[in-house]
């Protein structure tokens, strides 16, 4: 029978994808134990009790342990570290956290997120972005929606526009300064679709964080994809975030999604900084009266539920459509993001 010394090296050679390190290593293996029978059970300690992986990770410790000569079976369970080992894995100075290139500077690092698709999280950060810039501020977007990036197409980037270097990938520079890095200034053309699984898409947003030479930049935003899995949990656990924008539509069933990102913020203790509803309502050119075209806003709802508040209200504007499709989002001007973009460079860093 294996001794518990063995079992734990084996063990070893299961890797948490997230992080790229064991989950020995990691400190994840709680209550051990070697059964006569040759059953061996222990405890998962998962860093966020919704991981997308946690079944990749299952089968890999069963095979690696009934591999053993004795061990004839595995019994895991799953559990979730406590916030205090969550922040020393994850923390600053963590062994295993992205570390940005000597050559960066960065002052808040802020992800715009929504779990709901078609909101117009593009629009915000980008808004956002150009916004900063022309108070003067030094900003670079990360393309965290590596599989469906809309940030190059809003400045007009061309594909295939990212040069590297010994010391780190260049990222594309917009006509204001705005430094971005994504997927889509990789390949050659606009429309190459970009087929990753889970690990690619996580690893690769790590390298855009700590290789791209980003220089000295005021804020960093992170335009997330839909959804609360891979890209949305590599983000939020393992770069150190100063906090989240929301962004939301009227229609309930998008402050529904919405909400589902707001119960994963909290469960990773990320500061909601605001929320933002996009597409609120049409004012009507003729007589000047605003219509809710999809419904009655619901952003106060999500923002109570946030423990945040309601940053802006955007209205629909089809100029501003027309002007992301051709490219010239930094000829777009949202009044109403103005006094809230300035507090974003002020929010304080997370202990």
């Amino acid at each position: 029978m294996p001794t518990e010394a063995e079992v734990m090296e084996a063990l070893k050679k299961v890797i948490d994808p997230e992080l790229g390190r064991s989950i020995v290593d990691l400190n994840m293996v709680r209550d051990l134990q070697i059964h006569p029978d040759g059953v061996v059970a222990f405890t998962l300690a998962l860093t966020a009790p919704g991981c997308p992986l946690k079944d990749r990770m299952k089968n890999d410790a069963h095979a690696v342990l009934t591999a053993l000569p004795g061990i004839h079976g595995v019994e895991l369970t799953f559990g979730a570290m406590t916030d205090e080992e969550r922040k020393a894995v994850f923390g600053h100075g963590a062994p295993g956290l992205p570390k940005l290139n000597e050559f960066s500077r960065i002052g808040q690092t802020i992800a715009v997120m929504s779990g709901k698709g078609g909101v117009g999280k593009s629009l915000v950060t980008a808004s956002l972005a150009v916004t900063l810039a022309r108070q003067g501020k030094k900003v670079g977007i990360l393309d965290a929606d590596l599989t469906g990036p809309s940030i190059p197409r809003l400045f007009g980037l061309p594909s295939g526009g990212v040069r590297g270097s010994e010391m780190g990938m260049l990222p594309a520079n917009t006509r204001t300064g705005i430094r971005v890095m994504s997927t889509n200034l990789l390949v050659p053309e606009e429309d190459t679709a970009v087929v990753w699984r889970g690990p690619v898409v996580s690893g690769t947003i790590r390298q855009f964080y700590e290789q791209v030479l980003w220089g000295r930049l005021d804020v960093l935003l992170i335009d997330l994809p839909p959804g609360t899995s891979d890209a949305n949990l590599t983000v939020v656990q393992n770069l150190p975030l100063n906090g989240a924008v929301l962004v939301t539509t009227p229609q309930a069933l998008a402050a529904l999604v919405v909400r589902k990102g707001v119960r994963m913020l909290q469960q990773l203790n990320v500061p909601i900084l605001g929320v933002v509803e996009n597409m609120s309502f049409y004012t009507c050119p003729d007589t000047g009266r605003p219509h809710e075209i999809f419904g009655p806003s619901h952003a106060a709802e999500v923002a109570e539920l946030a423990g945040s508040r309601v940053a802006a209200r955007l209205p629909i504007r089809p100029e501003v459509a027309a002007q992301c499709d051709a490219g010239q989002v930094e000829d777009v001007s949202l009044p109403e993001l103005e006094a809230f973009a300035g507090q974003l460079v002020s929010v304080p860093a997370q202990a």
